[in-house]
């Protein structure tokens, strides 16, 4: 969808309709180890009443938004890629893309009439507060949905006797009671809102605002991870790589390499490499000002450059354009094949 017929359905939205929801997230039961992480987990949709106040507050976060997207003519949606810019541009990321079981969320339980929540301390007790969504009516059979991952620590319920149970520990919560000036005991469960939208719903199809929360909302950046280390893992059974710990090192610590191995899945060198071609990789590593570290005819990984410069070369990084001559880096871009 362009940008301007986006625009023109969330501006249709009021703030007399508006419901919230809660998304918890469960681990299956009988899961296996191995299991695909986009598969590994249930959610569930509560909906919680919400007082007039809270429900222009989120009408009034929303707006704000929608607002800036409209706004700033620098910024267009692009179809979804895995390494593109996570700050200069929004996204927009197909349902049929599969997003494991976060899918059911917006195929199923929103459209039906999800439990409404008594007692979020009872659910919390199993469940993990996962994000909050908030429903726009556009008509009595369409709308359009917004989300938010909450973080852990914007959570607070009481604690109970089972030290295993989720609960606040040792902190304490207060508010400040203007009526009185005194600084009073919190009681209650109380969740945090971010001013912050990370994603819209709307006919299938999901426009991304803030990437890297997006992918933690439905279960990719688990799944990258996944991913990263079964390229990982090829790459350590490989004939032309010796030891391969720094990178697995790397893949615990940075999730820009997760995606960064994930484009070298998609592009498929790895699979092209062998001793012969390891000369043909060393010449180009040197062209490009981007040497590789190769002893007895293993590639070795003995720093963060060597890592670096290996997927860069593998992943196609540096290309020149056909007009100009030019030479530049990026991960992005698609095989284009001829007709």
């Amino acid at each position: 969808m362009d940008k301007s017929l986006l625009i023109d359905v969330i501006s249709r939205a009021n703030v007399e309709n508006l419901k919230m929801y809660f998304v918890t997230r469960v681990l299956k039961e009988g899961i296996r180890a191995n299991s695909r992480v986009l598969e590994k987990f249930d959610f569930k949709v509560y909906q919680i009443e919400i007082t007039n106040e809270v429900r222009q507050y989120l009408y009034d976060l929303s707006l704000k938004q929608f607002k800036r997207i409209e706004e700033n003519e620098d910024l267009h949606f692009f179809d979804y890629d895995i390494v593109a810019d996570e700050t200069q541009h929004l996204f927009t990321y197909q349902i049929e893309n599969k997003v494991g079981s976060f899918s059911d969320v917006v195929y199923n339980q929103l459209n039906g009439s999800p439990q409404k929540i008594t007692d979020l301390n009872e659910i919390l007790q199993d469940e993990t507060l996962w994000a909050y969504c908030t429903e726009f009516e556009l008509d009595s059979n369409k709308s359009f949905y917004t989300f938010r991952k909450i973080s852990p620590g914007k959570v607070g319920v009481e604690k109970q006797k089972d030290q295993e149970k989720k609960s606040i520990g040792s902190q304490i919560r207060t508010y400040f009671d203007t009526n009185t000036n005194t600084l009073s005991l919190l009681k209650s469960e109380t969740v945090y809102l971010d001013k912050q939208i990370d994603c819209i719903f709307y006919e299938e199809t999901f426009y991304v605002l803030k990437k890297f929360f997006f992918e933690q909302l439905v279960g990719l950046q688990e799944e990258y991870k996944r991913v990263a280390e079964e390229v990982a893992n090829s790459m350590a059974n490989h004939e032309c790589f010796g030891d391969i710990k720094l990178l697995s090192e790397k893949i615990e610590k940075n999730s820009s390499m997760h995606k960064k191995l994930i484009k070298l899945q998609k592009v498929g060198n790895l699979n092209a490499l062998s001793p012969r071609t390891i000369n043909k990789l060393e010449k180009l590593g040197r062209k490009k000002n981007a040497p590789i570290n190769v002893k007895d005819g293993k590639i070795q990984f003995e720093n963060e450059e060597d890592i670096d410069n290996v997927i860069k070369l593998l992943c196609d990084y540096f290309k020149t354009g056909d007009y100009s001559g030019k030479s530049y880096g990026t991960y992005a871009g698609k095989v284009q094949t001829e007709e």
